[in-house]
């Protein structure tokens, strides 16, 4: 027997081995398996419908091939630039304002001592995460409308009222504030994770040579967490041209369409209640092709400046 032989051996019997030792642990993934190969890649076959006349009644085999015609119909119209601005705009704008909140929340948090004030701030800040969009809007319409809480307060003090969901820089203030309040709370877990994986005895000897508390965050904690957050903002940068759909949809109104429509919306508006479901397919693959673009872009720049990347 030579030795790729004996190799291939000792592979299938440890491959047995791994299966019947741990055999309930593969079949509790059978389960996630399914709904990725269900839900995730078997309606990729309908990209195709991005490359055709799509007719609901004759289906995706039997309509019309017009190869890129609907990609430069989609780049002629002025509505699509609108949404690609916005897009841009707004995940910008939560990337600067929204990225460093939840690094900054995990390291308050992990600097707190009283361990039950810790776990009740932890609860109270994830909670968030947990509501629907529709209840986050609605809360977010009761204190910033013309009626709500902020305007009355601005009121009682002798200010005027402030439109904050009808002013179109305001909204975008109001927007950031409302998603960073969503989301920091539940991405903070990610960064706590990474610093309680950091040694205790490096802060018990920074601590001995009279490093106070301050200096321990910017020269032990932030350092430690760095490959985590440079892996994060990677992430972040691929999906700078993706947006949910339910924000700008709960939070925007008519008098602000020009900053709150973004693709998701005119995904929407294009693929379902204008039954355009091949100019909806082309748009959906145009943003999936450039986030994937720009995750390797991020990937390759964040390994030229020395830290780990996604793989």
């Amino acid at each position: 027997m030579n030795t790729q032989t004996k190799v291939r051996h000792r592979k299938k019997i440890s491959i047995r081995k791994a299966l019947s030792r741990d055999w309930q642990l593969y079949v509790m993934l059978i389960l996630p398996i399914a709904f990725y190969i269900i839900f995730m890649y078997g309606p990729m076959y309908g990209v195709i419908i991005a490359f055709k006349d799509y007719n609901i009644f004759a289906g995706i085999a039997k309509s019309e091939w017009v190869g890129f015609d609907v990609f430069r119909e989609i780049f002629k119209m002025p509505e699509f630039y609108r949404a690609l601005r916005n897009t841009l705009t707004l995940n910008l704008l939560g990337l600067i304002l929204g990225f460093p909140a939840p690094i900054l929340l995990a390291v308050m948090l992990n600097e707190v001592r009283n361990s039950a004030f810790k776990r009740v701030s932890q609860s109270i800040l994830y909670l968030p995460h947990f509501l629907s969009w529709v209840i986050i809007g609605g809360l977010a319409t009761q204190i910033f409308a013309p009626q709500g809480i902020i305007n009355y307060i601005i009121k009682s003090f002798g200010g005027g009222e402030v439109q904050f969901l009808s002013n179109k820089p305001l909204w975008i203030a109001v927007y950031q504030i409302v998603g960073i309040w969503h989301g920091m709370g539940w991405n903070a877990i990610i960064y706590l994770a990474a610093i309680t994986g950091i040694s205790g005895d490096i802060y018990e000897a920074a601590e001995l040579d009279g490093c106070s508390r301050v200096k321990m965050i910017y020269k032990i904690t932030i350092p430690s967490i760095m490959p985590t957050i440079v892996i994060m903002l990677v992430i972040n940068l691929g999906k700078i041209i993706s947006i949910a759909f339910d924000p700008p949809y709960v939070l925007g109104n008519s008098l602000v369409e020009d900053v709150s429509d973004v693709i998701s919306t005119f995904v929407y508006r294009v693929g379902l209640k204008s039954a355009d479901y091949s100019t909806a397919t082309a748009v959906g693959l145009f943003q999936s092709i450039v986030s994937t673009v720009l995750i390797i872009v991020s990937n390759i720049v964040a390994k030229a400046l020395g830290e780990e990347g996604l793989w």
